[in-house]
C-alpha cells in the first residue's frame, strides 16, 4: 500500500511540474523586484531591459552606464546539488568588478545540512571587490575561499560567480576586455622557454624576480587586523616586538629550467621533470618567522588551507598528495628555511606558467574560543622574460587566459564534478575501501557470527569508522532531504552531474541502493549511518554503566514504528508544494547538528539532538525505530530485496521467544518472523542462531551430539586391584 501511495505521489509531482515548466529563458526580472538596485550597483539609479546574450540588465546613474545586473544561472551552470539552480543576482561595474551578489533562491540540501544559510550569504558577499575577468581580488576581505569546511554549494557558487562575470565582462566589452568587442586578444601566450639553462645565486634570483618575497612584520600584521573592522581581531593583538618577523614567503616556478636547477640542484631537478606530465608545473614556497604557511589543516587532513595559488578566474589549492617537503634550497647562498615546500599543480589547473599569477597567504587569528578572524595577503608572481620563449606570430587571433578559461567552462571542460572527485581521491578510496570490508561481512556473515568475540569487535571497530570517518570527517551523513531533491530532481530534469560532485554522498547512495536489493535497509541503518552509530554507542555506555532499559511492550511499539512512515510521507508530499519548506522540516533529522556540526549550532537544535541522545541511553536506537524519516524512506523499496540472508528454526517464536526479546530494535515479530522494514542488520539473531550454549534448538543438539560421542567413545580399561598388603 506504501509503495503504491508514493508512486501516485510521484506521478502528481511529475503532473505538477510538467504543468509548471517554462520555457528557458531569462529569470533575472523574476528577482530584480525583490533585490534592491542600491546593493547590488551601488550608486545606480534605474535599470534598462534585460537583453543581450548573455541577458543582463544595465545600470545607469542619470543618462550615465556604471554597469550590469546579471543573474548567474542564466548565465553559466548554476545547477547544485538539489538539481535545482542556485540562484544569485550579481551587479558588475563597467570595469569588471562586482560590485554586489544577493543569494535570491535556492533548493540546496547541502547549504541545509552542512554550512548554515547565513555563512552562506557572508561567503558570496566576500565576491564583491573582486574583478574575475582580471584576477584580482582586494587584500584585507573576507575571502570566498575561507569558509572553514566549506561544502559543494560553496564551491558550485564560487565557481559559477567568477565564470559568469567573466562571461558577461567579455560579452560587453568590461575592464579587460574593453576595446576587443567580445573577441579573443591577438596575443598568443607564452611558454617557458626550455632551452635555457644554467644556474643562478640567491640573491641573483630575488634580483630577476625569478623569485617572489612578501615580508610582513609582527607590526603590519597588528596593523591589517585593526583596519579590518573586526574589533575582537584588533583586541587580540600578535605578540612580540613590532619589527619582529611575522613571516617572510617566498615563491618560484620550480618548473623552469633555470629557476628549478639553481633551487632544487641538478639531481632534484632531473627527478622533479620525471614526475611532472606534460604542461604540469610545479612551484616552490620558503618561508621564515613564527607564521607557517603550512597550516594546522595540513596536520589535521592534508589539506594546505594557508596558501592558494590565484591566476585571473583559475584558483589552485593544493593537498598533501601535492605536496613534497624539501630541507635545503641549493641556491648559493639562500638563507637556511625551516619550511620548504614543492607543490606541484594538479594536471587539471589549466595554469598557464606565461601569465601573471599570485600567492595568496590566509593569516587567521582567533576571536573566541570557535571563531577566527581572517586577512589575506598577496605575494604577485610573473615568470621573467628571460625564462619565456619568444612569441611565435599567429595566424589567427588566440585567446587571452581569462578568455579561455571562460571558453572552456563554456564547453564544459574539466567540469566541476571532474575537479572534485580528482580533489577527493583519498577519500574516495578509503571509502571504497570500507564498503568491501562490509559487503564481505555479509557475504561472510554466517563465518563470522559463530565467532561471536570476532563479530563483536569487528562491528565496534566499522561503527566507530562510520561515526569518526564517514560522519565527524567525510560529513557523508545521508539525510531525507537528498530524497526529496532526488525526487525533485526526477521531475524538473535528471542529470547525472548534479549529483556527482558530493563524491562520499553520491558513493554511499549508490552503495545503499545495490545493498537495498540484497540486505534491505539494515546495510545502511545498521552500519552505514553515523547517527545510528552514535546511538547505539550511547546505549553500550548507558548499559555499562547499568542504567536500566525500557522495555516497550510489543503491542506499544508496533503502533510507534509506523510514525517513522508518516513522517516521510508527509514531507515527501509537502515537498511537492514547497520544497525549500519540506527541507527545513527535515531538521526532524538531528543529523546536522550531531554530525555534520558537531553541536556546534543554536541551544534549540543541541537540546534536541541530546534528548534523542538520552532517550536512546533507556531505549536502544529509539530515533531509528520511531521517528527517522531515512529508515522508513529506505525501508519502503527495501520490500523488493532478492535474497533472504537471516536464518531462523521452526520452533522461533514458539515456543523460543530469545531473538525477540534479545533484539536491539524489537524487529522480531513474536510469531518468530523479522520485519525486514525494521531490521538493522546488526546479526544479533544470527549469533544467537549457532551459538550452542545460548539457542536452544542449538543447546538440544550439541546435548545429542555429547551423548553420542559418549556412547561411541571405547570402554575405558579397568586396572585390576591389588590385594590390601601385598608388596
Amino acid at each position: 500500500m506504501l509503495v503504491r501511495l508514493m508512486l501516485r505521489l510521484i506521478a502528481v509531482a511529475a503532473f505538477f511540474a510538467a504543468g509548471s515548466a517554462k520555457a528557458d529563458v531569462s529569470h533575472l526580472s523574476d528577482f530584480l523586484d525583490k533585490t534592491p538596485l542600491q546593493e547590488i550597483v551601488p550608486g545606480a539609479e534605474r535599470l534598462g531591459p534585460v537583453d543581450g546574450n548573455p541577458p543582463a540588465a544595465p545600470a545607469y546613474r542619470g543618462d550615465k552606464l556604471v554597469g550590469y545586473v546579471f543573474l548567474n544561472a542564466d548565465v553559466v551552470n548554476s545547477i547544485g546539488y538539489s538539481g535545482r539552480p542556485i540562484d544569485v543576482v550579481v551587479g558588475i561595474d563597467t570595469t569588471g568588478t562586482i560590485t554586489g551578489a544577493k543569494l535570491v533562491q535556492h533548493h540546496e540540501p547541502i547549504v541545509l545540512i552542512g554550512i548554515p544559510e547565513q555563512k552562506i550569504r557572508g561567503y558570496i558577499d566576500g565576491f564583491v571587490g573582486s574583478n574575475p575577468a582580471s584576477g584580482t581580488f582586494p587584500s584585507g576581505k573576507k575571502g570566498p575561499d575561507i569558509i572553514s569546511g566549506a561544502t559543494v554549494t560553496v564551491m558550485v557558487l564560487g565557481d559559477t560567480i567568477s565564470k559568469s562575470a567573466i562571461h558577461i565582462a567579455r560579452s560587453r566589452s568590461l575592464g579587460p576586455f574593453a576595446g576587443q568587442a567580445g573577441q579573443a586578444a591577438a596575443a598568443p601566450r607564452r611558454s617557458i622557454d626550455s632551452g635555457r639553462q644554467g644556474r643562478e645565486s640567491w640573491q641573483q634570483l630575488l634580483a630577476d624576480g625569478s623569485v617572489a618575497r612578501l615580508h610582513l612584520s609582527v607590526a603590519a600584521v597588528n596593523r591589517a587586523f585593526a583596519q579590518s573592522g573586526d574589533p575582537r581581531a584588533a583586541e587580540r593583538p600578535e605578540p612580540g616586538p613590532d619589527d619582529d618577523t611575522f613571516i617572510d614567503l617566498y615563491v618560484a616556478l620550480a618548473s623552469a629550467p633555470v629557476i628549478g636547477r639553481s633551487l632544487l640542484g641538478d639531481r632534484g631537478y632531473d627527478y622533479l621533470r620525471q614526475h611532472l606530465t606534460s604542461g604540469q608545473q610545479a612551484i616552490a614556497v620558503m618561508g621564515l618567522g613564527r607564521y607557517s604557511f603550512r597550516g594546522s589543516g595540513y596536520v589535521r587532513g592534508g589539506i594546505f588551507d594557508r596558501i592558494q595559488i590565484v591566476q585571473e578566474a583559475n584558483t589552485v589549492r593544493f593537498r598533501d598528495r601535492n605536496y613534497e617537503r624539501l630541507g635545503t634550497v641549493a641556491a648559493e647562498g639562500a638563507p637556511a628555511f625551516p619550511e620548504i615546500g614543492l607543490f606541484t599543480l594538479p594536471e587539471n589547473s589549466d595554469f598557464e606558467p606565461g601569465a601573471a599569477w599570485r600567492l595568496t597567504l590566509l593569516v587567521q587569528r582567533a576571536v573566541g574560543p570557535l571563531d577566527k578572524a581572517f586577512l589575506t595577503f598577496d605575494l604577485p608572481y610573473s615568470l621573467p622574460d628571460q625564462d619565456l620563449a619568444a612569441a611565435a606570430p599567429a595566424a589567427t587571433a588566440q585567446p587571452t587566459v581569462a578568455e579561455s578559461a571562460a571558453a572552456a567552462a563554456a564547453a564544459g571542460e574539466t567540469p566541476l564534478w571532474t575537479r572534485v572527485w580528482k580533489q577527493r581521491r583519498i577519500d574516495i578510496a578509503v571509502l571504497g575501501s570500507s564498503l568491501v570490508v562490509l559487503t564481505l561481512i555479509f557475504f561472510f556473515q554466517d563465518w563470522l557470527v559463530r565467532r561471536r568475540r570476532l563479530a563483536y569487535w569487528v562491528r565496534t571497530g566499522f561503527l566507530l569508522f562510520t561515526l569518526f570517518w564517514i560522519g565527524w570527517y567525510a560529513n557523508a551523513q545521508i539525510s531525507v532531504v537528498n530524497i526529496l531533491a532526488v525526487s525533485n530532481a526526477l521531475v524538473t530534469g535528471f542529470r547525472w552531474e548534479y549529483f556527482l560532485i558530493d563524491p562520499p554522498i553520491f558513493i554511499l547512495w549508490c552503495a545503499t541502493a545495490a545493498a537495498l536489493l540484497f540486505w534491505g535497509r539494515g546495510a545502511y541503518c545498521g552500519w552505514l549511518c553515523p547517527f545510528g552509530a552514535l546511538q547505539e554507542f550511547a546505549n553500550r555506555i548507558a548499559k555499562r554503566l547499568r542504567i536500566p532499559q525500557l522495555n516497550i511492550p510489543w503491542a506499544v511499539h508496533e503502533r510507534l514504528w509506523p510514525f517513522k512512515y508518516i513522517i516521510f510521507l508527509g514531507l515527501f508530499a509537502y515537498s511537492l508544494y514547497s520544497l525549500a519548506d519540506a527541507e527545513r522540516l527535515s531538521e526532524i533529522e538531528p543529523f546536522k547538528t550531531a554530525i555534520i556540526l558537531k553541536f556546534v549550532r543554536a541551544w534549540p537544535f543541541v537540546l534536541y539532538a541530546l534528548a534523542l541522545l538520552g532517550a536512546s541511553l533507556f531505549v536502544e536506537r529509539v530515533f531509528c525505530r520511531y521517528l527517522c524519516p531515512l529508515g522508513a524512506a529506505l525501508a519502503i523499496p527495501a520490500r523488493i530485496r532478492m535474497f533472504d540472508w537471516l536464518k531462523r528454526y521452526k520452533e522461533c517464536g514458539s515456543p523460543c521467544q530469545r531473538c525477540a526479546n534479545e533484539c536491539p530494535v524489537q524487529s522480531i515479530h513474536p510469531d518468530g518472523r523479522i520485519n525486514p522494514n525494521e531490521c538493522i542488520s546488526c546479526m544479533h539473531c544470527q549469533e544467537l542462531y549457532w551459538d550452542d550454549h545460548l539457542c536452544p534448538v542449538m543447546i538440544q543438539r550439541r546435548i545429542k551430539r555429547e551423548r553420542l560421542a559418549t556412547m561411541s567413545a571405547p570402554p575405558r580399561p579397568v586396572l585390576p586391584v591389588k590385594p590390601q598388603g601385598e608388596a
